[in-house]
């Protein structure tokens, strides 16, 4: 018996779709982390990027437990003294919907080049609406 090695050539790429209406933040980015490192997957292997694209829809309703929503802060500095913006969770989600699954998200993948690249393979939006419905349909038909 021999081990299976798993080469790049090998890995094949499908669509999800994520509905985040009424899902819970972190339960709903926890989810989408191993699907885009394709944990979900049964020849997965930690050093190669197998994970699915994932397309996110209706970011703007998803919901967070107990108080977060209006005491979670994002912060971000700009390298310059005084640089430093906090922001509430409910500014946040009124401004810019798709950077807070995105954060979620990316605070769950590896911090090295493979969590650079799976993270690229995350779209989100904030309503029903995106320019993927062709990939995912397809995905859907071969089902």
């Amino acid at each position: 018996m021999s081990t299976n090695v798993v080469s790049a050539r090998e890995i094949k790429r499908d669509w999800q779709l994520v509905d985040a209406k009424n899902a819970v933040l972190g339960r709903l980015a926890t989810d989408i982390a191993a699907v885009l490192m394709g944990k979900k997957k049964p020849n997965y292997v930690p050093y190669l990027d197998m994970g699915d694209n994932v397309v996110v829809v209706n970011a703007a309703k998803v919901k967070v437990t107990g108080n977060k929503a209006t005491e979670k802060k994002y912060t971000r500095h700009s390298g310059y003294p005084g640089g430093l913006r906090v922001e509430k969770f409910d500014e946040l989600i009124e401004r810019k919907p798709e950077a807070i699954i995105t954060h979620a998200v990316k605070g769950m993948l590896p911090k090295n080049k493979l969590g650079r690249a799976m993270i690229k393979k995350l779209h989100v939006f904030a309503g029903s609406d995106h320019p993927f419905k062709k990939m995912v349909e397809e995905k859907e038909e071969t089902k």
